[in-house]
């Protein structure tokens, strides 16, 4: 795979967000299930030292564990992260695709629990899992 080449089902990312900007371009694919998202990395992904930054790996995560519990519900209602929690197994270059694949453990009536793998390539480079509260959508 090529950086112009999109793993089949992702699109440009479906929501914009000013913190995630400097980040595109991003995709996402959903399924009935959850939210995946995915970037080519690049030189603006990293930190100082050129390797790419935790910091990018958990907001991802976030991101899409909270995507996914509002897939999971029908987009009934939205999120605010409670808890995040990462693990930090292995590291990745610039130029290969990074995916964030989730899976919602439980939703209920205020809270849904969401756990993800972040892959590098064909190597896992990090675990996260996350609590998300439910909050009212603003009409």
């Amino acid at each position: 795979m090529t950086v112009t080449e999109i793993p089949a089902g992702f699109e440009p990312h479906f929501r914009k967000s000013p913190f995630t900007d400097p980040w595109e371009p991003l995709y996402s694919k959903k399924t009935n299930e959850a939210v995946s998202m995915g970037l080519w990395l690049a030189k603006p992904h990293t930190n100082a030292r050129g390797l790419i930054h935790g910091g990018l790996i958990a907001s991802l995560a976030d991101n899409a564990m909270g995507y996914s519990c509002a897939q999971a519900t029908g987009w009934t209602t939205s999120f605010v992260t409670v808890s995040l929690a990462v693990d930090f197994v292995g590291s990745a270059q610039i130029g290969q695709w990074l995916v964030v694949e989730c899976e919602v453990i439980k939703t209920g009536k205020t809270i849904c629990f969401a756990q993800c793998l972040i892959n590098a390539g064909d190597a896992v480079i990090a675990r996260a899992n996350g609590t998300f509260r439910v909050v009212p959508k603003k009409e």
